[in-house]
């Protein structure tokens, strides 16, 4: 599998039944889990003027995601993967300090209407398949450049092998897909949004719009470069390891930096029992990454979801983080605010080193009557060596969903999603996403 043509190979002739059964079923937790994010980040500013900018400038007749109006497959791609990503809290990959799902799912869900019908299974093994390109190509790309890129550099090329494979390309067009996919892709520098956090977000709409187009043109007979980051050791172990079950998933709709200082001030406030209002210093100790996301007083969702002091206080007044904390409504609590201005951070060595693969904070905490509390170091929840049950999952999803769907609609997707490897076409789920939100 180290050469291209032997990923290609794979790319056209892997089946769902090749699929072990703890893949297949990671499958759909990874799906309803991008579902429910994708309802809860609809209703932010970012995503209306995305949906309305795909509507007017690349307008079409597929129903973009929780909108149903019209845009081209490109257009879907792009609002889809861009709503997903307003709202930060779908999965990710550790080693690629990124995200391949959100924009895997809302390609997939335009590129299926398109050519419709897409079975279900099919639907579940494009959506699979898509995780192995996403972050192989993600850690052959890390490896070939110093700089740290978005999502969308990486998920462009994996959304253009899967586009290639659902549109019936053949090996020599879906190479060139792939490589007019890594050409184009949206080599943005991520810690510019990091330090300056505005509705860039990850490049994920960006990078599922480029890879729609990249395997549309290759379909043409458009050429591109060979994919570099298709001839590398990365690929040496596809088919047999599945990355889809090393993601983690997110307990809260907030930069993964930042969920393991909350699992950290959380745990000394539940171990303690001190209310919010008698705490008079915060501190963390973490990696620089965790560091950087310096922003302590929010105007805006983007910034409350790339700090690290603003979550923490979110965590410890309200006990949890859920998307209606973050909502640009919600910013000026003004506990939440004091408890952000106070919060100060420092770099531990020991943090650096085990990042991108582990995330450790640990908190101390002193409160009015002059006591200092300090916790153990901790690693975000949900891990994938600690994973989330699918009870976990579903009550997620139903946190984030029923809010912007309404119970009843949360449901039918929850079933949908579930029996969705036993459906002739992935249609009903499909029709399920492109209602609008009233």
């Amino acid at each position: 599998m180290t050469t291209p043509k032997g990923v290609l190979d794979f790319i056209a002739e892997v089946t769902w039944d090749d699929l072990p059964q703890d893949v297949r079923q990671q499958s759909k937790l990874c799906l309803l889990d991008l579902i429910g994010v994708g309802a809860g980040g609809a209703g932010t500013k970012l995503s209306r003027i995305i949906r309305d900018y795909s509507a007017l400038d690349m307008s079409g007749a597929l129903p973009m995601m929780f909108d149903g109006r019209g845009a081209s497959a490109a257009g879907v791609a792009l609002a889809g993967g861009m709503t997903i990503d307003a709202l930060d809290g779908h999965d990710g990959f550790n080693p690629a300090k990124g995200h391949a799902g959100c924009g895997l799912l809302p390609a997939l869900y335009g590129l299926a209407q398109d050519l419709n019908p897409v079975s279900g299974p099919e639907f579940l093994l494009c959506l699979t398949l898509g995780y192995e390109l996403a972050c192989r190509t993600a850690l052959a790309q890390h490896a070939s450049v110093a700089e740290y890129h978005t999502s969308g550099a990486w998920v462009a090329v994996a959304v253009a092998g899967v586009a290639a494979r659902l549109m019936q390309l053949d090996g020599y067009q879906t190479a060139h897909a792939m490589g007019i996919a890594e050409y184009h892709g949206p080599r943005s520098q991520m810690m510019r949004c990091i330090d300056h956090p505005t509705m860039l977000k990850d490049g994920s709409g960006w990078g599922a719009m480029c890879g729609v187009s990249a395997a549309r043109l290759a379909a043409a007979g458009f050429t591109g470069a060979p994919a570099l980051t298709l001839g590398t050791d990365h690929w040496s172990d596809l088919g047999d390891t599945w990355l889809i079950c090393q993601q983690y998933f997110k307990p809260y709709p907030v930069c993964r930096w930042a969920q393991a200082p909350v699992a950290a001030v959380l745990d000394l406030q539940n171990r303690h029992g001190f209310d919010s209002q008698t705490i008079t210093g915060l501190h963390i100790h973490s990696f620089h990454e965790s560091v950087r996301l310096g922003t302590k007083q929010v105007t805006t969702t983007e910034e409350a979801q790339y700090s690290t002091s603003f979550p923490c206080a979110l965590a410890l007044v309200h006990g949890t983080i859920l998307p209606e904390h973050v909502a640009d409504a919600a910013l000026q609590h003004p506990e939440v605010q004091r408890l952000s201005s106070i919060l100060t951070m420092q770099e531990d060595a020991s943090a650096n080193c085990a990042f991108p693969n582990r995330r450790l904070a640990r908190a101390e905490i002193t409160l009015a009557t002059g006591e200092r509390l300090q916790s153990d170091w901790f690693e975000p929840d949900w891990d994938p060596t600690t994973p989330p049950s699918a009870e976990d999952l579903e009550r997620k999803f139903f946190n984030y969903a029923s809010p912007a769907l309404g119970l009843a609609r949360s449901q039918a997707i929850r079933r949908a999603v579930e029996t969705l490897d036993r459906t002739a076409t992935a249609q009903p789920l499909l029709d399920l996403l492109a209602q609008p939100i009233s």
